[in-house]
Parts: C-alpha cells; structure tokens; sequence
C-alpha cells in the first residue's frame, strides 16, 4: 500500500517557503507515494495549486492530517495540527521540539516520529540535507542587500569631481554560515567590512574573505562547529568593548545564534542608540529572540 504524504501550508506570520515543490512531487510520486497538498501551500513561493497537481498531488481535504502517513512541513506545525496527526505518524521538518514544550508533549502524545532536519550533523554525508546551511547562506546574502539598501551611506568608496566619499563601515556579527555569506556580500559590494564571532578559529575564515577580525577578547568555542553560552563576566567584558566600537560602525548584521537556546543578547539597547545617526541593524537572529535588544520582528 502507497505511502500517503501530507505537504503542509505554512502558518509561521511571514514564512513563504514550502516544504516541496512540484518537480519535488514528481518523485515521490515516482516512487509510489500518494501526495496530499493543502490548497495555496506553495502560492508564497510563486507555484500554483495546479503545478503541484499535474505533477501528481491531490488536493488535501479536511481530513488529511488525520490520516496521512508522513507529514512535510519547513517550521513546526502548530499544536493542535500535531495533536490532530495520525499516531506513528512520520513528521519531517525544523521542528525544533525543545523551543516549545507543548509542542515537545504533542509529539508524545501522538507517538510521532520526529526528523528535526536542523538537527542533522555538519557532515559530508548529512551535506545535501543540511537545511540550516542552504537556508543561513541565503539569509545572510538577503540581510546585507536589505542593509545596503536601508543604509545612510554608500558602501563602496565613490571619487567624483566634487570629492571622495568613504565606504560604509559594516561589523557581522557571527561567522557561521549566515554571517559568511554576508561578509561576502558585503565586501562585493565594497563596504569596509569587519567580522566578530566568540570562537577564534573564525578569525581565519574572515580574513579569507577580505574582512578584519573584530577580536573582543572573548573565546566561546564550543562542540560541533556551534558557540556555548557565554558567563555573565565573559558576557560584560564582551558588551564593554562592542558598545566602544560601535559608535564608529554604520551598519550591523547580526547572525549569532546557539542551537536550542534563544538567540544571544550581544548588542543592547544603549549600544544602538550610541551609534551614529542613520545607523542600521539587520537581525537575523530575530526569531529566537534577537542578537539585539532592540529588534522587532518583521
């Protein structure tokens, strides 16, 4: 008997993604699987309901999640749709289960089979389902383009006839995969670019890209690539030296983050108001809570 997947519209306020794509549809059909997608699930991501049904989908009725096999989706689904899945059922996405402990216990309650892709290992073999490092590397790109815009200055240095215009001055905050990809971006586009990250081994990566290490003198390296907690003294010694090199930065994209925890508090409220007027900041790590203090959402 064919496997029955379930591809769920996403709820999350601002999400556009989908969780599988038409050409995604014709394998599992190839396979032998029946496809359920909910109605306007990929209509964010430009792909109509009747892409995903002539590649073979069907659409789903009211009670497709009480019955389908497997359940995909890009941010965890929401309590009441997990409490209404079928029992054993196989749930796959970043489904984070300890951010939310209702979540956690819904999961136990149905007795579903949870593959929490943002979990997977930074391996060679897990590399073409790493989902956080697709998906960091396009935040990050998107992030500096957003900064550039919004920015009070051009980023590249610009000589004309009535003079000669400095280049922004950019700080990333974090070196993983996001923070990466946005130096990168930046230094394109010309800025004056620095990175900072807690773990040194990043210094190495940064300067590869063309940037400057901003070493506060704070090492945070922890297992598997990712950061620890910092200590309440490591934390202060930290904000101390970023607040004073903060007056001098025109724009801040900040990327820090540590797997199952809310995003690290690393630029307070003090320090924004402290940078020059016009200055920006970009959160990547808005979803968990934000790398600044005064970050909202949107």
């Amino acid at each position: 008997m064919a496997v029955q997947v379930l591809v769920l519209k996403e709820q999350a306020a601002g999400e556009r993604r989908v969780a599988a794509t038409p050409e995604t549809v014709k394998k599992l059909v190839a396979l032998g699987a029946g496809v359920w997608i909910e109605p306007g699930a990929g209509r964010a991501s430009s792909m109509d309901d009747d892409a995903y049904l002539q590649a073979g989908a069907q659409p789903a009725g009211a009670d497709a999640v009480a019955q389908a096999e497997m359940v995909l989706c890009v941010q965890a689904p929401s309590t009441d749709t997990l409490l209404r899945c079928k029992p054993h059922a196989v749930v796959i996405g970043m489904l984070a289960p300890d951010a939310d402990p209702a979540r956690a216990q819904a999961f136990a309650a149905r007795q579903l089979i949870a593959f929490p892709l943002e979990r997977l290992p930074r391996t060679t073999r897990a590399q073409s389902m790493d989902v956080l490092s697709s998906q960091a590397g396009m935040a990050g790109y998107k992030a500096m383009l957003i900064a550039a815009q919004l920015a009070p200055r051009f980023f590249p240095m610009l000589t004309t006839a009535a003079g000669t215009m400095r280049p922004c001055k950019v700080l990333v905050i974090g070196a993983g995969v996001a923070g990466l990809q946005a130096i990168a971006t930046a230094k394109r586009l010309g800025a004056q670019v620095e990175g900072f990250d807690v773990r040194p081994e990043t210094r190495e990566q940064i300067a590869s890209l063309g940037a400057r290490f901003l070493d506060l003198g704070v090492s945070a390296a922890g297992e598997g690539g990712y950061a620890r907690q910092l200590s309440d003294d490591e934390r202060a010694e930290q904000q101390r030296r970023l607040a004073e090199h903060l007056t001098g930065v025109d724009v801040v994209v900040c990327t820090a983050a540590v797997p199952g925890r809310p995003a690290p508090k690393i630029v307070t409220t003090e320090m924004a108001r402290g940078m020059r007027a016009g200055s920006v900041i970009v959160d990547l790590a808005a979803e968990t809570g934000g790398n600044c203090a005064a970050t909202r959402p949107g």
